[in-house]
C-alpha cells in the first residue's frame, strides 16, 4: 500500500482543485477527503479475524473496489451534506471530491511494488489488479516498520510519484484559475 502521508497528498490536492472557495462546500470536504483518502486500508483488520489477504473481504479487497467508493461516497454525502442543507452545486462537487479521493486509494496501491493487487470490481469479482507502472515502494504495515530504511523509500517514491505531480496538479491549476 501507498502510506497514509501519499494518499493524504491526493486527497487534498483533489478537495483544493475541485473546489471554488474555503467556503463551499465547507471545510469538512477536507476531514471527510482524508478520511475517504485512508478508510480503504481499515480491511487490514480483516488480519485480526483471520481473514486472508487474498480474499475479497481481506486487505485490498473489497474496501479498495469502485463499488465500495461509490457507495462510501454516496453515504457520506448523504449525512453531511443532505438534499435540505446544501445546494445542487454543493452536492456534486462533494460527490466528486469524496468519490475521487476513495478511488484513489486503490489507484495509488496499485502503483505500488508489492502485494496481491487490488479488487477494483468486487464484489462481483475477486481478480486483483495492478497498474502497467508499478513504481511507488509498498509501505510497511504498522507505525514502528514504517521508521526504517523500508520507509525511507517510501517518502522517497512517493514525494516523486505521488507530491510533486499534485504540486505540479495544483500549480497548473491556479495558472488556468487565474486566466479565467
Amino acid at each position: 500500500m501507498a502510506s497514509i502521508f501519499g494518499h493524504s497528498i491526493v486527497a487534498l490536492t483533489t478537495g483544493r482543485i475541485l473546489t471554488k472557495s474555503n467556503k463551499k462546500p465547507g471545510k469538512i470536504i477536507y476531514l471527510l477527503a482524508l478520511l475517504s483518502a485512508i478508510i480503504p486500508d481499515a480491511d487490514v483488520l480483516a488480519f485480526k479475524f483471520g481473514i486472508p489477504y487474498e480474499h475479497m473481504f481481506g486487505h485490498r479487497g473489497i474496501t479498495h473496489s469502485i463499488f465500495f467508493a461509490l457507495i462510501w461516497t454516496l453515504m457520506l454525502r448523504r449525512i453531511f451534506y443532505p438534499k435540505s442543507k446544501a445546494t445542487t452545486e454543493e452536492r456534486r462537487t462533494v460527490f466528486w471530491i469524496l468519490l475521487i479521493s476513495t478511488l484513489s486509494h486503490g489507484v495509488l496501491d496499485a502503483m505500488t511494488t508489492g502485494g496481491m493487487g487490488i479488487a477494483f470490481f468486487a464484489p462481483w469479482t475477486a481478480d486483483r489488479y495492478f497498474l502497467p507502472w508499478r513504481v511507488i515502494q509498498v509501505s510497511p504495515i504498522g507505525v514502528s516498520n514504517f521508521f526504517s530504511e523500508w520507509g525511507m523509500k517510501v517518502i522517497y517514491s512517493e514525494a516523486l510519484y505521488v507530491v510533486l505531480p499534485s504540486f505540479v496538479f495544483l500549480f497548473l491549476y491556479r495558472i488556468i484559475r487565474k486566466k479565467s
